[in-house]
């Protein structure tokens, strides 16, 4: 594109005939427009009539490789401002109505108010300035539910609202929660498991421990799991070897006792099952 914008209009024609064939393009945007500025202000294009102007129009498209729309749009920004400069992109955004005051103040109100939805966390708002007069509610008075969603997943309101939610029990409905009654009569037995240990990275066995409340006749057996299958034929040889009929098994709340299989097992048998409070020991020395 060196010195091609001092060609006369008979070159310019010319060397559009010539080069039909040949296609051109421009390396860098800044380089492209600065040589358009600069043709059109040579050639001092709203001078020109409208042939002349059609010829330097094709001239631009032939030179800068740019389609026809858009060599109009930089002719029509030289023929407003005089220059082509490269106009740098702007994103639209709206005007911020809601200010960072207001953010903590509605993450202030959920925490306040734990967090309600969206239409009753409006109306509070609402109440605030219409009712009690507080001026800081005044912009939070007019928000939108919509919006008001948006607001909480601003940065600011989560660093400001903080709720911690303490994770609840889940309710084991398997067992009584309560002392065995045995009124006297052997057949009431407290169940506990101790782990034998780990050694040699070999995994050790599980003692399930069984004494009878009244007469504290004591039953010790083992198994290498307290998984559910490895549990129940243990748990059933173990009841067994009693010499007396069993009426109650009693045990905390430990999960190897606590499952369906456990629970099937002793309603066949005709065994009440009761459990222990939390951190309350089953068996006691």
């Amino acid at each position: 594109m060196h010195e091609a914008e001092k060609l006369s209009l008979d070159q310019i024609e010319g060397f559009l005939k010539a080069s039909e064939a040949i296609r051109f393009e421009g390396e860098h945007r800044e380089q492209v427009y600065g040589w358009v500025e600069r043709l059109l202000r040579q050639q001092q294009y709203q001078k020109q009539g409208r042939k002349a102007r059609g010829l330097l129009r094709r001239y631009l498209e032939k030179m800068t490789g740019r389609s026809r729309a858009q060599v109009t749009r930089l002719i029509a920004r030289f023929r407003v401002h005089g220059e082509v400069q490269a106009v740098g992109y702007r994103r639209h955004r709206f005007a911020q109505r809601y200010t960072r005051a207001d953010i903590e103040l509605l993450a202030a109100v959920d925490e306040a108010h734990e967090s309600l939805s969206g239409p009753a966390t409006r109306r509070i708002l609402q109440r605030e300035y219409q009712d009690y007069g507080k001026p800081e509610y005044q912009r939070l008075a007019s928000i939108s539910v919509a919006h008001l969603y948006n607001l909480r997943q601003q940065p600011r309101y989560r660093e400001r609202q903080l709720n911690y939610s303490k994770t609840k029990p889940t309710a084991v409905t398997i067992g009584e929660r309560r002392q065995p009654d045995p009124q006297g009569r052997p057949g009431y037995l407290r169940l506990d498991t101790v782990h034998q240990g780990d050694q040699n990275s070999s995994k050790g066995v599980y003692h399930i421990n069984a004494v009878d409340e009244v007469t504290q006749w004591q039953i010790v057996a083992a198994a290498a799991r307290i998984s559910e299958a490895w549990l129940e034929p243990v748990l059933a040889a173990l009841l067994r070897q009693f010499p007396f009929r069993i009426g109650g098994l009693h045990s905390d709340n430990g999960s190897e006792f606590l499952h369906q299989t456990v629970a099937r097992l002793l309603n066949q048998l005709l065994i009440e099952q009761t459990k222990s409070r939390p951190r309350t020991a089953t068996i006691t020395g």
